[in-house]
């Protein structure tokens, strides 16, 4: 391999000055760029971690609130297995908790959809039968089969229904 010849560079101490105050600069900039790279890098991982958190954590509140209903249930259980409670003692309790349950389904913004007598609308009903019926107008909500939610003005699950027809 061949050695290249180094050859010397004659400048003016001002130029040379320049050019070493310039260097230094660039050096500067070069470690500050590193540290911001190496900063936001940090900042990513803190935030992806953060994010992670938040999600396996977001829960927590309305888990507490339903194993609240889960205590309220199994002690109504208990007491209808233990003191052989008459059947409208433990349908009341039953009731209650159902009650509980509907509350805090509200205060997340959780309602349910309503579907009887309405006119058939495939954003929030699924139609499982039609029936004929004479009384209604056709395509209209005869029967709920199952209860259909909404959680803040969004269809998270929609009500089975019957549907009339002609």
């Amino acid at each position: 391999m061949e050695k290249k010849e180094e050859k010397a560079v004659t400048l003016k101490e001002s130029e040379y000055l320049k050019l070493k105050e310039g260097a230094d600069k660039a050096g500067d900039y070069w470690d500050r760029l590193l540290r911001t790279q190496a900063d936001f890098e940090n900042m990513r991982k803190r935030l992806e971690k953060e994010k992670q958190d938040f999600v396996k954590f977001a829960n927590e509140g309305i888990i507490l609130e339903l194993l609240n209903i889960l205590d309220d249930l199994e002690r109504t259980v208990n007491l209808a297995e233990t003191h052989k409670q008459d059947p409208e003692a433990f349908l009341k309790g039953v009731e209650m908790i159902l009650a509980h349950l509907y509350d805090m389904l509200k205060a997340y913004g959780v309602k349910p959809i309503e579907a009887e007598d309405k006119v058939f609308d495939p954003h929030y009903h699924e139609a499982l039968m039609q029936v004929e019926d004479k009384g209604k107008p056709e395509h209209t909500v005869v029967e709920e089969l199952q209860k259909g939610y909404m959680l803040n003005d969004r269809v998270i699950r929609t009500a089975k229904v019957k549907v009339s027809k002609k």
